[in-house]
């Protein structure tokens, strides 16, 4: 085994202590100051019956042994950038030494600075071994930092529900979109198709459809104008597009307007991330809500049934 005498020389008497850590290194120290700084060391030394007075600390790595006996041998109050150092790099395994081993001054410091440096993704670990050591500011700082966590999951959470309500009226547009096409009405038309399925449709999807309306409208309107410079015709614009770029006809021309001609630019030019993101979301959108509609098979109903009484009668 190795022998760091790197502590003999900070006293005059010769070290007694040998402090042998988990990887067999051992470490020379003085019986009297960790006697005076920890009452288990005390004890430990009391009871040792070795020739050279052998106490054993396991369950951590040398350095932070090292570091655990150097915070022993200074002065509680003392603050320098070594000690911040040794902080940074073993301060959980200075709080379990100090806590096993009752060095109160030192449990607290190291606690203030495992909670001066928690983050969200140490949080869980920390929070365990605040219960470990029954740190309670650390535990209070663990609860913190979770419910601050939990918050910001919760406003990222309502984004993405707003945000996938937007994807879902895009695919309804879409889907709106064709099928008015297909059966046969016109940009320019009188929108009564439109109309009649907004009167038999939900409230969110009757919408859908008066907007999708409303921008074919005035698309006919202003085209014939010809004002390019109008946000709404840039928006029905950017509808068809998003539709040209959500189409998958191969056997038969779409009848949407400028469907053909948004494939064929698209191809030609290519289009942007932003663009293929907003694609690939709305295409998503559309699988998800088929996939909520489309209806359950009797087999899987009576499964279900089945599994549900089954685990209702075992909670009771």
């Amino acid at each position: 085994m190795a022998f760091c005498t790197e502590f003999a020389g900070l006293r005059p008497s010769p070290a007694d202590v040998r402090v042998v850590t988990s990887d067999g290194s051992a470490i020379s120290a003085h019986s009297s100051v960790l006697a005076a700084a920890s009452p288990v060391l005390e004890q430990m030394i009391m009871h040792a019956r070795d020739a050279d007075c052998t106490v054993r600390i396991l369950g951590t790595s040398s350095g932070a042994v090292v570091a655990f006996l150097r915070f022993l041998y200074s002065h509680p109050r003392k603050t320098d950038d070594a000690a911040a150092e040794e902080e940074d790099a073993h301060g959980a395994a200075l709080l379990a030494l100090a806590h096993a081993y009752r060095v109160p001054w030192l449990k607290r410091r190291a606690e203030e600075a495992a909670a001066a440096r928690l983050t969200a993704d140490r949080a869980v670990d920390a929070a365990k071994l605040a219960a470990l050591c029954d740190a309670p500011r650390l535990r209070m700082a663990c609860a913190r930092l979770a419910g601050k966590d939990l918050d910001a999951r919760k406003e990222r959470w309502v984004r993405e529900r707003a945000s996938q309500h937007v994807y879902r009226q895009l695919s309804d547009a879409m889907a709106l979109l064709d099928r008015v096409y297909t059966q046969g009405s016109s940009c320019a038309g009188d929108g009564r198709e439109l109309e009649e399925e907004a009167e038999a449709s939900p409230r969110d999807d009757s919408s859908v459809r008066r907007g999708v309306d409303q921008l074919v409208r005035h698309l006919a309107a202003c085209g014939r104008a010809r004002n390019p410079a109008c946000p709404r015709c840039r928006r029905a614009v950017q509808l068809l597009r998003l539709h040209a770029a959500l189409c998958d006809r191969a056997d038969e021309p779409c009848r949407v307007p400028l469907c053909s001609n948004l494939k064929a630019k698209m191809q030609e030019e290519g289009v942007d991330k932003t663009w293929r993101l907003l694609v690939k979301k709305v295409t998503r959108a559309r699988v998800m809500s088929t996939l909520s509609n489309r209806e359950v098979p009797e087999i899987v109903k009576r499964s279900w049934a089945k599994y549900s009484s089954r685990r209702t009668a075992r909670l009771r």
